[in-house]
């Protein structure tokens, strides 16, 4: 991954309004350019097919944003994580540019289908006037506590920035054990627990926050000059409260 973007993961923060962010706008040069990068960008799994689409209307989302990036995917298997760790990249990028963010996960598009693709879920963008404007202390965030996510006493400084990973409803659907030579990544699912998404929804969005998690995660693990083997899982029961989704092998 673009090694550029592990600082942004302290600069980042979710625009729930695009409020009082100035008069600038996206160029077309920009819009071009966050097409050819995501064009350009490492998926979690090789072989499906990922576009999306920006478009000024078209959705039900009315937060004040400029614009909404549309994912569009083939159904494969891990498929909702590919587009949360391609679409994180994406966003980090955005921040990067002075442009905030916002993973829209209950909005509706009228183009449900892109070249044979299914809409899995949007990102809206604005551009913002000064990076002051974006978040100045990633650590206020209210989080779980360490304990509750991170399993284990290995690689604690990389647990204490990829617990503030964002999530839908901020529900953080993981749990890592850690030993020195590896780490074991579940999608948790605490039964109750999910704030305003509707109850068929839960499992869905939080696969697509796994997929963010896993791009902070290795974001970490490259910046610490940490070499890595990474597996992915294929989740048998999605109704299972925890299910292996990725172990990392520490070389």
């Amino acid at each position: 991954m673009d090694n550029n973007l592990y600082d942004m993961i302290f600069k980042r923060k979710s625009f729930h309004l695009f409020r009082n962010i100035g008069n600038e706008h996206i160029t077309d040069v920009e819009l071009k350019d966050i097409e050819e990068y995501f064009n350009n960008l490492k998926p979690l799994v090789e072989d499906i097919k990922v576009k999306i689409k920006i478009v000024k209307d078209s959705t039900t989302c009315k937060r004040g944003q400029e614009y909404c990036i549309l994912f569009y995917s083939e159904k494969k298997d891990n498929y909702l994580q590919n587009v949360g760790y391609l679409g994180e990249q994406l966003d980090l990028y955005l921040v990067s540019k002075n442009i905030g963010t916002l993973w829209f996960g209950i909005g509706k598009v009228e183009e449900k289908q892109l070249d044979g693709l299914d809409f899995v879920i949007m990102i809206a963008i604005a551009k913002v006037d000064s990076p002051d404007k974006f978040r100045k202390d990633m650590y206020k965030s209210k989080r779980k506590e360490l304990n509750e996510i991170w399993h284990g006493e290995e690689y604690l400084n990389i647990a204490n920035i990829v617990r503030y990973t964002p999530s839908a409803c901020n529900t953080q659907p993981w749990i890592v054990e850690s030993r020195s030579d590896e780490l074991k990544v579940y999608r948790y699912r605490k039964t109750g627990k999910r704030g305003i998404m509707p109850k068929d929804m839960v499992i869905y969005y939080n696969q697509i926050d796994i997929g963010i998690f896993l791009c902070f995660l290795e974001l970490c693990l490259d910046k610490n000059n940490i070499n890595y083997d990474r597996s992915l899982y294929v989740e048998e029961n999605h109704e299972n409260e925890m299910n292996l989704l990725a172990k990392y092998d520490i070389k």
